[in-house]
């Protein structure tokens, strides 16, 4: 009788299990649907404005031609081993359009705050409001990648260069992180500050600054030594320096040192390395702002 009463029970235990991976799947399907209906919908928006996706191109096509057109003639060998200003300025300005395009995704949910259509959002019986974060994210990241692969297209004609396989994907990562890390610091400016307004100042205070307090119009020994501790702190410096190995070096290791900072030299590999450990830092912080934003 007693077996009899623990084989029943190992039974509804068994029969039990699969429900619950029936819940989660349901709970996946459901997120999934939830970012890509999102996601539509800022796709929606773009195609109704286009200007917003040619304006990330047009801009650092602009800087990339009137920058190298006018230091042209400058002795580049005092500046780096380029051959070319135009060849050591391009590197800077694709990460440069990366971070403009991605400091600008929080400005949808600007809008969306202003017009009321967040708080419907926010009362709706969304699976997680983790989607929130990730269709933007998404988003803004196919955008930047499809407007920075427009500008290294027009670069690479340009300079009539080829790069590998193993080169482009190095590329498209680094730009991804900076684009994932800043596109989030983004997000949380937009649902922190007031209104579009100071979120517009915000964004040109940060852009020319952010700029010239990389590596992206000179190198990191003519800047004086505050400059050089500030572009150190940069992440953008990081991306650029590699960005620029890879794109006129074809045959450098990964492991070979490509800048050397204020405090210790580093490498691609920790460099990238370094871009992760900020991007997942600031997905951190960002989701807990969110949440308790939301709360």
């Amino acid at each position: 009788m007693l077996n009899t009463i623990r084989n029943n029970k190992q039974y509804n235990i068994v029969k039990l299990q699969p429900r619950k991976n029936i819940a989660s799947k349901k709970y996946i399907n459901s997120m999934y649907q939830e970012i890509i209906c999102l996601i539509k919908r800022y796709y929606i928006q773009i195609k109704r404005r286009p200007s917003s996706l040619f304006s990330g191109i047009v801009q650092p096509m602009l800087w990339l031609i009137l920058f190298g057109a006018l230091f042209q003639n400058a002795p580049i060998n005092l500046l780096t081993q380029n051959n070319t200003y135009y060849q050591f300025l391009s590197p800077g300005i694709i990460v440069f359009s990366s971070f403009t395009g991605a400091i600008n995704s929080g400005l949808p949910l600007m809008f969306d705050r202003e017009f009321g259509f967040l708080n419907r959002l926010l009362v709706a019986p969304l699976k997680s409001r983790d989607s929130l974060l990730f269709s933007s994210i998404i988003f803004i990241a196919t955008i930047t990648s499809l407007q920075t692969s427009f500008i290294i297209i027009s670069s690479l004609l340009m300079d009539s260069k080829i790069l590998s396989i193993s080169q482009v994907l190095t590329i498209f990562i680094i730009l991804l992180l900076i684009t994932l890390s800043i596109g989030s610091i983004s997000i949380c400016l937009a649902f922190t500050l007031p209104g579009h307004i100071e979120f517009l100042a915000v964004m040109l205070i940060a852009n020319l600054p952010t700029l010239f307090s990389s590596t992206a119009l000179a190198p990191l020994s003519f800047m004086p030594y505050w400059l050089q501790i500030i572009a150190s702190l940069n992440p953008l410096t990081y991306a650029i320096e590699s960005i620029r190995f890879l794109y006129y070096l074809p045959n450098i290791e990964y492991e070979s040192y490509i800048i050397k900072t204020a405090w210790f030299d580093l490498n691609i590999n920790n460099s990238i390395f370094l871009l992760v450990l900020i991007t997942i830092t600031c997905f951190y912080f960002v989701k807990n702002i969110i949440i308790y934003k939301c709360d």
